[in-house]
């Protein structure tokens, strides 16, 4: 089914729509929550929650993109339950290890919620990004946005997994120089 059709299902407010979701997206959803959980119950509640939201969200909103819609609930739910699961310590899987890679050009959680408005951050970062060629583009975002690891992305892009690193380093460089231009301190 279309992704067309499915928001269709939605905006009828036809419980099909949560079928052909899951059909469709289900395994997406899934990958990308548990790569951020590395739990396979708590990615499967996950994706049950991704479906709630995306049931009270549509309508009155209309995603352009549905995949992208869904990942951005589930990529938000999911880290919403690491934080709360890991508030006491460290969990396992990429998420320590992407904020590990990221903390070198935007510090640590603590600096950010102290003096970082977050929104803004963001846009910065988009802005970054649209400077950058598009396989760099899409190399970063698979790794900080969809949380994959250098093997995964390497194989997308038929890289070793060494050049991938090295890729995503040259881009946080890049970055943490961008962001201390536009007065962000890092």
């Amino acid at each position: 089914m279309r992704d067309e059709e499915i928001i269709a299902l939605y905006f009828a407010r036809d419980q099909e729509a949560l079928a052909q979701t899951d059909k469709k997206y289900g395994a997406y959803c899934y990958t990308l929550a548990n790569r951020i959980l590395s739990s396979p119950p708590d990615a499967e509640e996950t994706v049950s929650d991704t479906y709630f939201k995306a049931w009270q969200a549509i309508p009155p909103t209309k995603p352009k993109v549905l995949r992208l819609f869904l990942a951005k609930i589930t990529r938000n739910l999911a880290f919403t339950r690491w934080r709360r699961d890991t508030a006491q310590k460290r969990g396992g899987g990429e998420m320590p290890l992407v904020l590990d890679e990221l903390g070198e050009c935007i510090g640590t959680g603590d600096d950010l919620e102290a003096g970082l408005n977050l929104k803004e951050l963001t846009r910065t970062i988009a802005a970054f990004l649209d400077t950058q060629p598009q396989r760099e583009q899409n190399i970063f975002l698979r790794r900080y946005f969809f949380l994959e690891d250098s093997r995964e992305i390497g194989i997308r892009y038929q890289m070793k997994p060494e050049a991938v690193l090295q890729s995503l380093s040259r881009t946080r460089k890049k970055l943490k120089n961008y962001l201390i231009q536009e007065g962000y301190t890092v």
